[in-house]
């Protein structure tokens, strides 16, 4: 056997976006989140089904994960695979955007449901040694979650060490399979009579994906190392820039004149909101240069 490379945007939504096998879902997010007896997901809804979009299509194409479970609580689960910057502040924004969104659809703030944001990341976000991190709104003083309208969990994969014969958690098993599975030929004993582990590895089996779904999975790998690799040109470009118009005209205008050059070569790899946050210009400037 031969399995994708499930931190490909497209293999992430296939397998844990699949509205026939929403179980594999609810396994991943009770695990993440640490949900458990009365508070563990029973159902979920997910709202943007995994469909194979065409290339053309791709770049308009939400690639997240939405769902709602039986309190009607919101999930964004989100695959970031390269470090595009200010990922944390993004991810607020992303978060906070989704929970006001419910009062466009006539909801008081007294109905108002909590939205969780869940993102797997390829690279380090955080100064601590662990892999799984959840964030919540505490009150210093009484260590009590008062404030509970929207919660974060993040996992990053380059501090995930642990091997095979390691695996002692459901999540343990759920990131180690996201980070490895693409390295593997059969499906590891330490995953038998798991139902829902067992299911994912059918999905990520490249023998049951059609010639369409590859060349989509395919097109998606080499955008995403474009992407990487247009990014470190432009920064290094931007910094070589920037020095030399430092030294003409002053250092600040050159950092301004480096950022303003990093922002050019992004314009047809990234959205204006995310250069924005990348290189610290106003969104407005962005949009002038594009």
């Amino acid at each position: 056997m031969k399995f994708v490379d499930v931190k490909n945007d497209i293999a992430f939504k296939k397998i844990f976006g699949n509205s026939n096998k929403k179980g594999i879902l609810i396994s991943f997010l009770n695990a993440v989140l640490d949900f458990r007896g009365e508070k563990a997901i029973k159902d979920v809804d997910i709202l943007n089904s995994s469909q194979l979009p065409k290339i053309k299509d791709l770049k308009e194409t939400i690639l997240d994960i939405r769902a709602t479970n039986e309190r009607d609580e919101e999930f964004i689960v989100e695959m970031q695979r390269n470090d595009l910057g200010e990922f944390g502040k993004r991810s607020q924004m992303y978060a906070a955007k989704t929970y006001v969104q419910q009062l466009d659809r006539g909801i008081g703030y007294e109905e108002l449901k909590k939205v969780y944001f869940v993102a797997i990341i390829n690279f380090k976000m955080f100064s601590n040694k662990y892999y799984v991190s959840r964030h919540w709104t505490v009150n210093e003083e009484t260590k009590m979650q008062e404030l509970d309208g929207v919660s974060f969990a993040f996992i990053e994969l380059p501090k995930f060490k642990k091997k095979l014969g390691e695996l002692e958690t459901v999540i343990d098993k759920w990131t180690y399979f996201i980070k490895n599975a693409m390295k593997m030929e059969i499906i590891p004993e330490e995953y038998d009579n798991l139902q829902e582990f067992q299911e994912a590895f059918k999905i990520a089996n490249q023998h049951n994906w059609t010639k369409a779904e590859m060349e989509v999975y395919d097109y998606v790998n080499i955008k995403e190392m474009d992407e990487a690799n247009a990014l470190k040109i432009a920064e290094k470009k931007g910094k070589i820039e920037g020095k030399i118009e430092g030294k003409i005209e002053g250092k600040i205008e050159g950092k301004i004149e480096g950022k303003i050059e990093i922002a050019k070569n992004l314009l047809d790899i990234l959205d204006v909101e995310t250069i924005a946050l990348k290189t610290g210009l106003d969104i407005e400037e962005v949009r002038k240069l594009k």
